[in-house]
């Protein structure tokens, strides 16, 4: 979007487009209609149109998304509500927030903070957006490469990381580099990464932290300074927050399956604290490798979900089969870990055809393809 787009949108006639917009019918198949009914309003009815379809997506991300302004690439990199809620928590004064955007971050952060941008359409709609939500921030048009930073300042940044249109999993290929961020030098840092990056490749005097929301990984980020709450690495589960933090857990032993089998949370997964997990619940590993976490007995903790263990098998299609219609399996729910089998293609090879819907997991024990046909507790 650029700068003139952004403040024909936010004209009094863009305003009227848009509110026109959203008062269509913007589902798939009425799309077509959407952009003819549009249409007569010149050169902003493109514009009012994709607005519109950004509100319907945003709702899933902001309470208010529906009312806030977006471009389509500012919406696909900002942070659901809550997690940049839970990590605004994370500072105590304003805060220099590096490359803003529209402000999906920025206008969560304490009152008198101040977002940074090149791109002067976004900082036109963040203007808007704080005026909508009533939040007191400042805004400044800069290259974060080139922007002198204030010694001890409070800083949080979300780099870009796609790169020719396409995601990038190298920090050193963010926009800013993760190197330049890291060597600010500033009070407290928060950096948001991708929830997969090398946690032997970072710097010991960093916390990662991971963050899952209703069961999904969103993002990872890096803390340093005062931001950092002391552990090297934190899985934080939202809602609650639930917090488990690294510590000196004991490697977990390795045996057979119990008659309780846990599926760790992804933040937990990716924050390579599982042995904290085995330790809270008294269990076990299946494999060495592998995340699941055994126990005799189910703990209520919220660092994932428990299967009473029905059947444990040696993986085969023709006794899976046997076994799966036994339970009268129909539907199939399959989890995976450290298996190479494809969950819609064993579906199509086991030609299930009963009334009940049954969960399998397929992972290794003590090195070995298991198959193991659970019963999943209910959700939380």
């Amino acid at each position: 979007m650029t700068p003139e787009q952004a403040r024909l949108l936010l004209s009094d006639r863009g305003r009227e487009a848009v509110a026109l917009a959203s008062s269509l019918d913007l589902s798939p198949a009425a799309r077509i209609r959407a952009a003819e009914a549009v249409r007569p309003l010149g050169d902003v009815g493109p514009l009012a149109l994709e607005q519109a379809l950004l509100r319907v997506r945003a709702r899933a991300k902001h309470p208010r998304g529906d009312v806030l302004w977006w471009t389509p690439e500012a919406l696909e990199q900002a942070s659901s509500h809550e997690v940049a809620s839970s990590r605004a928590d994370r500072f105590d004064r304003p805060v220099l927030d590096l490359g803003c955007s529209v402000g999906g971050d920025l206008l969560t952060l304490p009152a008198g903070s101040t977002g940074v941008d090149l791109d002067e359409a976004r900082l036109l709609l963040a203007q808007e957006n704080a005026r909508v939500l009533g939040r007191r921030v400042s805004l400044v048009r800069a290259d974060v490469r080139t922007l002198t930073v204030p010694l001890h300042a409070d800083v949080f940044a979300d780099p870009a990381r796609r790169s020719g249109g396409r995601r990038t999993f190298d920090p050193r290929a963010y926009s800013p580099p993760l190197d330049l961020l890291l060597g600010l030098p500033v009070r407290s840092l928060g950096v948001k990464v991708a929830p997969g990056i090398d946690h032997e490749a970072l710097p010991a005097s960093l916390e990662v932290e991971v963050v899952s929301l209703r069961g999904d990984v969103k993002e990872a980020v890096l803390w340093g300074g005062a931001a950092r709450r002391g552990a090297r690495r934190t899985a934080t589960l939202l809602p609650g927050p639930h917090v488990l933090v690294d510590d000196d857990a004991p490697v977990p032993r390795v045996a057979p399956p119990g008659a309780w089998l846990m599926e760790p949370d992804g933040a937990v997964v990716r924050a390579h604290l599982v042995a904290q997990v085995a330790r809270d619940v008294d269990g076990w590993l299946l494999d060495a490798t592998i995340a699941y976490v055994a126990a005799d007995a189910p703990v209520a903790v919220p660092w994932g979900r428990w299967y009473r263990v029905l059947e444990v098998l040696p993986f085969s299609l023709k006794g899976l089969k046997e076994r799966l219609r036994a339970h009268d399996a129909g539907p199939l729910v399959v989890k995976k870990r450290g298996t190479a089998v494809e969950p819609e293609v064993l579906r199509r090879q086991l030609k299930l055809t009963g009334s009940r819907e049954v969960t399998v997991v397929l992972t290794r024990s003590a090195g070995r393809q298991v198959a193991l046909v659970v019963e999943p507790t209910p959700s939380a």
